[in-house]
């Protein structure tokens, strides 16, 4: 073979493992054998319940599966693009889809510490909380699970850290509100969150965001044209803490408030959803962790619509087979209060999740 030849294609073989290797390619998996329990036959006219489908129930499911490309495009600029599919996300012919959770572009030091994105992101919510109870592969954090707040949004976004030895942080979002789909309207949803973490073994967040809507008609006036306001505005806090290296405990609560999202029937009131979840894993040998949470979700805590709350809990062990492989048995229990006097039986789930790194 021409000596030439063979040199073009040596470089040209170093020039893309050298591009591979600058661009990471990453992927992950969630999956569980589950195993319905019990349900209450009329588990599906209930909202908001965190575990569904029929009793006795079994399956194989693909919870997650993440596969992403990090681009270094320069020492100022980065971008990354994350393809996700999930089995409740379907394609038109009944198959399990595919759709895109994160496509941005990052300008690091746009200002001094500060660096701005642009494109289907993150949200400021529970970034913190999620890493630190670190088991999104069990299940989602409150926010999250009880669709308060979306994971990803479209917009734009500063996040930087500042004061004394940059202990301090922020994350400042203007998005179209309407999480990974277009946007249908001319709305928008504004979010702010400051981060303080003094060491690593301790964290805390506040969070708000403002999430404008259309406004609406109301029913109830004498008025046929006569419109209200149907903003939602919510606030968050969360705490992480490690008092040894093996235990972490987290506690994170927010209240959501909708104004006129409820109707009583004879008027419009403010709809207002509160949580409240603590969660913690105890290292018992580096192969072995023990892992813990309770959840309280109120729907509507509003006067006319108590009743409708949620206690959830989630009980596991973490066997590492590997360092990117874990094989976790756990159980889910949800219950409820009776909503207008019906009694709902709690709900019970047994599943086998593997968390696998590829």
């Amino acid at each position: 073979m021409n000596r030439t030849l063979v040199l073009g294609l040596l470089l040209t073989l170093l020039g893309i493992s050298t591009v591979f290797a600058q661009q990471p390619i990453s992927a992950y998996a969630y999956l569980d054998y589950l195993y319905n329990v019990q349900r209450d036959p009329s588990i599906g006219t209930l909202s908001n319940a965190a575990l569904t489908g029929q009793s006795a129930f079994q399956a194989f499911s693909f919870r997650r599966i993440y596969f992403t490309y990090d681009n270094s495009i320069s020492k100022d600029f980065s971008g990354r693009f994350r393809l996700e599919t999930e089995e409740s996300a379907l394609s038109s012919d009944g198959r399990i889809s595919v759709f895109v959770k994160d496509a941005y572009i990052r300008w690091k030091g746009i200002f001094d510490g500060h660096d701005a994105i642009l494109g289907i992101q993150p949200t400021p919510a529970y970034q913190v909380s999620e890493d630190w109870w670190g088991y999104r592969s069990l299940e989602k954090t409150i926010m999250d699970l009880r669709g308060i707040v979306s994971s990803r949004d479209f917009g734009f976004s500063l996040r930087g850290r500042f004061a004394e030895k940059e202990r301090f942080g922020y994350h400042l979002l203007v998005a179209n509100g309407s999480g990974n789909r277009p946007e249908g309207d001319k709305y928008k949803r504004y979010y702010a969150s400051v981060h303080y973490n003094p060491s690593a073994d301790l964290q805390v967040t506040l969070y708000g965001d403002l999430r404008v809507r259309a406004r609406i008609r109301n029913p109830y006036s004498s008025n046929p044209t006569a419109t209200v306001d149907n903003n939602t505005l919510t606030y968050a806090a969360f705490v992480g803490y490690r008092p040894v290296k093996e235990l972490t405990i987290g506690m994170e609560g927010f209240l959501s408030r909708t104004q006129n999202g409820f109707d009583t029937r004879s008027l419009l009131d403010d709809r207002t959803a509160a949580g409240l979840s603590i969660f913690g894993s105890l290292i018992i040998n580096p192969k072995v962790t023990l892992v813990g949470r309770y959840d309280y979700f109120g729907a509507n805590t509003s006067q006319a619509g108590l009743g409708d709350t949620r206690s959830y809990v989630l009980a596991a062990i973490d066997w590492k087979v590997n360092e990117r492989v874990s094989i976790m048995p756990n159980i889910q229990f949800e219950a409820y209060e009776s909503v207008e006097g019906r009694a709902f039986d709690p709900s019970v789930t047994s599943r086998v999740t593997f968390y696998f790194a590829f």
